[in-house]
């Protein structure tokens, strides 16, 4: 895997409309927690597909939860770790009720 790229970028949320201030690692809207296929390796944006990540599952991690995507456009299953700004509610939604359960969907 190539190094990370620090892309700070800030972004509309495609699914609800949110904007969203990026940091250099944002990678998902904060409120409804969907993100954009962009990248191949992180922060390089060169993902041909470009498709909505929806949130699937999350699952707790040390002191945190991290935050399982499927892109609706190719299928590629993404984790990537929330942050202090995310939507807890949905987050909480995420880990008790997941749409994918590895190894089935």
């Amino acid at each position: 895997m190539k190094k990370f790229i620090r892309t700070i970028e800030d972004f509309v949320c495609t699914n609800c409309g949110q904007a969203t201030a990026g940091n250099g690692y944002t990678n998902h809207c904060p409120a409804c927690l969907w993100s954009r296929h962009a990248d191949v390796n992180p922060g390089d944006r060169n993902s041909e597909c470009k498709g909505l990540m929806k949130p699937i599952a999350a699952e707790v991690s040390g002191d945190g939860y991290i935050i399982i995507h499927k892109c609706e456009g190719c299928g590629k299953v993404a984790r990537v770790r929330a942050v202090d700004d995310d939507n807890v509610d949905e987050i909480i939604k995420l880990s008790n009720h997941p749409e994918f359960i590895f190894g089935k969907k």
